[in-house]
């Protein structure tokens, strides 16, 4: 049965692109604020249950942010899931208002650069590595170098990943299940963006773990922003647009982890009402018509502005 993880991308930098960030997250973001706050995010998720999460090296200081409460809390390693990912390094300088706020480096240099820093940071609670937004027209599934360090890697006993990004995610998956060196990807799946369905379902029947990301597209299948169909139905079973995005991803038989992008207890306890969500076939008809062509999501997605 699938589960609900906890991604750190919106709390572990100022600036990001979830619809709403300013009034869940607040007017002060400075290092220590958002420190503190991802600690009480963290604390909550914890007594909740929630047993994986996830972070990035370009999540700002969210992987410090984790490793300081790992350490204060005094949690051993295997106690949760911690997965990360390389490739994009952070470059906004925690401001606001940064001209670039990561840059993507696919290459054996970055992943050596990348995962020295997250070792130093999360030492051996690392569980899962992943390459961050992988592509095929990246090439970093076809390089020797980055495939033979991640192959080292998997032998010392973390497990090894892709993501994936853009309307081509199918393609990219099924050459990473392929290539047969890789033990999980986290790929875009919601109400909005289906395209890498059929793709994930083949991923994990292959044996890889399926972690879904953005299952509620940056803010845009929440009540920031929720289309009149999913507010119709969340006001029907008295819950949460967010919640009934989520509780379609969760219904995906192909589905073993969905990560929750909240910044808040109370937009995780939000997002957690979706395990009791029961789905049905009026529910996946009614909403069905969400449905995008991915070129249009994605283009709507990179039209988002940093906040």
């Amino acid at each position: 049965m699938a589960q609900i993880g906890l991604g750190l991308a919106a709390i572990g930098r100022p600036a990001y692109i979830n619809l709403g960030r300013d009034e869940d997250l607040g007017a002060d973001r400075s290092v220590e604020t958002l420190r503190a706050e991802a600690e009480t995010l963290l604390d909550a998720a914890l007594a909740a249950g929630v047993g994986w999460v996830d972070t990035a090296r370009s999540y700002g200081r969210a992987e410090e942010f984790l490793a300081g409460w790992l350490d204060s809390r005094q949690l051993a390693p295997g106690a949760l899931t911690i997965s990360s990912k390389w490739g994009y390094a952070y470059t906004g300088e925690w401001r606001m208002d940064a001209e670039v706020h990561e840059r993507k480096q696919l290459d054996a240099a970055q992943l050596r650069r990348q995962l020295a820093q997250t070792r130093a940071l999360l030492g051996d609670r690392l569980s899962l590595y992943a390459i961050h937004s992988a592509t095929i027209e990246s090439g970093v599934l076809e390089d020797g170098e980055v495939l033979d360090q991640l192959a080292e890697l998997r032998a010392s006993g973390v497990a090894v990943g892709l993501s994936t990004t853009g309307p081509s995610q199918a393609a990219t998956i099924d050459r990473a299940v392929e290539l047969g060196r890789f033990d999980a990807v986290q790929a875009t799946w919601n109400l909005h963006e289906r395209s890498a369905g059929e793709a994930l379902a083949r991923a994990q029947a292959a044996g890889l773990t399926v972690l879904v990301k953005e299952g509620v597209a940056n803010g845009r299948l929440t009540a920031h922003a929720a289309p009149p169909e999913l507010t119709a139905v969340a006001e029907e079973l008295d819950t949460t647009p967010d919640a009934v995005a989520l509780a379609a991803i969760l219904a995906r038989p192909w589905v073993d982890v969905v990560l929750s992008g909240a910044v808040s207890p109370a937009m995780l306890r939000s997002n957690l009402m979706a395990g009791k969500i029961a789905w049905s076939d009026e529910l996946e008809a009614r909403l069905a018509p969400l449905a995008r062509a991915p070129e249009t999501y994605w283009r709507e997605r990179a039209a988002l502005p940093w906040g």
